[in-house]
């Protein structure tokens, strides 16, 4: 990770989930991994995201979202852009990164660039640890997350 580190710049990284609720817990995992590189992530713990997050990613240029997903992703795993997306829920709990994002430009006029980090789970019943697949998807997501880092050139905070 050294082209990025260098910069001294840092990136929010939100990881969302549960350790209560098997592979619920993947995001949490994901940055609980990444906290050692205090110089260049600050980390969030949140069982949701809520409007309030709006808020908190306008002070960032990068924002990576972390979750776990029903989806089955080829190699266990998506990273992709997170596009802004207005939503018609009715609520201002459990809302996705997109909606996130979306809120921030319209309540700040602030789009920081922004991704998210899926990793594939089976198993969400109320359990502490993920499943053997979950660990498999998770050792192959961090180990593209951290050759994405070394390569990618994003713009960083100043």
């Amino acid at each position: 990770m050294k082209s990025v580190l260098k910069m001294g710049n840092r990136i929010l990284m939100i990881g969302i989930g549960n350790h209560g609720r098997s592979d619920d817990a993947l995001g949490w995992k994901f940055v609980e991994k990444f906290s050692k590189h205090e110089d260049l992530f600050d980390i969030e713990y949140r069982y949701q995201l809520q409007i309030e997050d709006a808020l908190l990613i306008t002070e960032y240029k990068v924002v990576i979202f972390v979750d776990a997903a029903h989806t089955t992703y080829d190699g266990g795993y998506s990273l992709y852009k997170c596009i802004p997306a207005r939503t018609d829920q009715f609520t201002s709990h459990a809302l996705n990164p997109e909606t996130i994002l979306w809120l921030a430009n319209d309540l700040f006029s602030q789009s920081p660039e922004a991704y998210v980090m899926a990793i594939s789970g089976i198993n969400w019943e109320l359990h502490q640890g993920i499943t053997d697949t979950a660990q498999k998807n998770f050792e192959q997501a961090v180990s593209f997350f951290k050759n994405w880092l070394t390569k990618k050139d994003l713009p960083h905070q100043n």
